[in-house]
């Protein structure tokens, strides 16, 4: 247990490994070093939602434990996650720290790094939709169709009719159209 910390409060470790075969164990010495008693260890892509021993983890935790993380994108996909899921251990009264980055909100000067990682993630996020706004706006000025494109048409609709008409299958409509199955079963819906 590190000399910061009064013994009763518990370091917990979170590790997030991409694929099986990466080896976690550059994050668990880290975290051990970090004075972890126990450390959760997931294989699952940042991308993923389910993270079961990251919900395990959070499920030990409790007001005045320190959850501990080897870097920031272990724990959340963005930076958007990452301040949600800090902010919700912070209303449980869990700590919060990054060993790479040295982010450590059992300090003030930590929260005010974190505060400020937080700033910046919401300009960034406001000045993305300011810009897809304006983005948007400028594509639609000159009537041009903004989006993807149609894909059920009343032309589309009528040529999957005649096919589904000569007994083609639906996978084979599918690969004359060049759309999904799903999309030639819209389509024989509205076809007339």
């Amino acid at each position: 247990m590190p000399a910061w910390l009064p013994a009763a409060i518990a370091i917990i470790g979170y590790a997030r490994v991409s694929l099986d075969e990466q080896n976690p164990a550059l994050q668990l010495d880290a975290l051990r070093a970090g004075g972890a008693e126990r450390v959760y260890v997931d294989h699952a892509t940042g991308a993923t939602m389910s993270r079961p021993q990251l919900r395990l983890a959070l499920d030990e935790a409790q007001a005045g434990d320190v959850l501990t993380v080897w870097r920031l994108d272990r724990l959340g996909r963005s930076m958007g996650d990452l301040i949600t899921q800090v902010n919700q251990l912070a209303a449980r009264g869990i700590e919060f720290r990054s060993l790479t980055e040295t982010i450590d909100t059992t300090t003030p000067g930590g929260r005010l790094t974190f505060h400020i990682f937080g700033a910046f993630s919401q300009f960034e996020r406001e000045v993305l939709i300011d810009r897809t706004k304006a983005g948007l706006a400028a594509a639609r000025a000159p009537g041009k169709q903004v989006g993807r494109p149609r894909l059920v048409t009343p032309e589309r609709a009528k040529s999957a009719r005649k096919l589904r008409d000569t007994g083609l299958s639906l996978r084979a409509i599918a690969r004359h159209l060049r759309v999904s199955q799903a999309t030639v079963a819209r389509l024989l819906a509205v076809a007339p």
